[in-house]
C-alpha cells in the first residue's frame, strides 16, 4: 500500500456534526487517499463525551490539541491535555471522555486504514433516537471488527485516575 501525492485543502475535508454523540469530526486524509495505509481524522469532543468502552484491529495515536481528556487503556486511566500524545495499540480496550469546560480538539491517526466516514455516520444515524443497547452497538460494529465492551467514561468517574 503506497501513498500517492495528496494535499488536503481547508474546506474540502469531509465533515460530520453527530450532536448525540457530542462529535464533529473531520478526515483530511480517507483511506483511498492513503491507498489503505493510514485515516487521519480531527475531532471536536463536547464537554462530557466520547466514545463506549470498545476495542478494534486498528491501532490509534491521539494528539491533542486543545481541553484536556481523561483516557482509559486497558483498565488504566489517565489524563491526556494539549500537547500530549497517546499511542493505543490495535486490540486493546479503550475509551476516552472530554473533562473540559468547553470543546476539546484531538488529531487522531488510524494505523491501517478505515472508513472513518462511513463508520461514524452510520453509528450516527444509529445513536440518534437515543444510546442502543449492547447488542445493537455490537451487531453495527461486527462488519467493522469493532466491539463495543461498555459505556463511556464520565468526568465522575475521573477520581479514580487521580492527577496521572
Amino acid at each position: 500500500m503506497a501513498f500517492e501525492f495528496f494535499r488536503s485543502v481547508a474546506g474540502s475535508d469531509s465533515k460530520l456534526d453527530i450532536p448525540t454523540m457530542g462529535l464533529e469530526l473531520t478526515v483530511p486524509l480517507s483511506q483511498s487517499a492513503s491507498g489503505g495505509a493510514l485515516t487521519v481524522l480531527e475531532t471536536i469532543n463536547a464537554p462530557g463525551f466520547g466514545p463506549p468502552l470498545h476495542r478494534h484491529h486498528e491501532t490509534e495515536i491521539f494528539r491533542v490539541l486543545e481541553g484536556k481528556y481523561l483516557y482509559e487503556v486497558n483498565g488504566e486511566r489517565f489524563y491526556a491535555a494539549a500537547g500530549d500524545l497517546v499511542s493505543i495499540p490495535g486490540g486493546a480496550a479503550h475509551t476516552f471522555t472530554n473533562v473540559s469546560d468547553g470543546a476539546s480538539r484531538q488529531l487522531v491517526l488510524m494505523l491501517p486504514a478505515m472508513d472513518a466516514f462511513r463508520f461514524f455516520s452510520g453509528l450516527g444515524e444509529l445513536m440518534a433516537a437515543g444510546r442502543p443497547d449492547m447488542a445493537t452497538l455490537n451487531a453495527y460494529g461486527a462488519p467493522w471488527r469493532v466491539e463495543f465492551l461498555g459505556p463511556p467514561i464520565h468526568a465522575a468517574s475521573s477520581a479514580a485516575a487521580g492527577d496521572k
